[in-house]
């Protein structure tokens, strides 16, 4: 008899206010949700904070929330950020040495796997990344 194991798939997902007040909320929730998943915080909570930021920075309308999405299949966490700025693309260079911003996503690309931005429904975008925890 071959016996097949089904992989979890495990998701969470919250709308909130693209403010420093909703970026700082979407961590502690992402935080909360991760550490009941049993998942590392380390470095996950890092690209959640730099996500939620741009969100809320770069990715604000008036009256338009931004969407948090967790998902774990297997040993690979996503994390997905959609905004309704669809129109401001993030910067994927190191900004000039006396910026003082540009490099969140330089943040995440180190310790995810991989990272990306994918177009939605106008006027929607999703940035995206990805990381795998030895050991879930």
């Amino acid at each position: 008899m071959n016996q097949q194991t089904a992989t979890p798939i495990r998701s969470f997902s919250v709308l909130l206010s693209p403010t420093p007040r909703g970026a700082r909320l979407v961590r502690l929730l992402a935080t909360e949700q991760l550490r009941a998943w049993g998942l590392p915080l380390d470095p996950t909570a890092l690209i959640v904070a730099e996500l939620a930021n741009n969100a809320a920075t770069h990715g604000r309308v008036s009256g338009r929330n931004f969407q948090l999405l967790l998902y774990v299949v297997g040993a690979t966490l996503r994390i997905e950020v959609t905004d309704t700025r669809g129109d401001s693309l993030p910067h994927t260079q190191l900004p000039a040495a006396d910026a003082e911003s540009g490099r969140g996503l330089v943040l995440i690309d180190a310790p995810a796997d991989k990272w990306g931005v994918t177009s939605g429904l106008p006027p929607r975008k999703t940035v995206w990344a990805e990381y795998t925890a030895h050991g879930m």
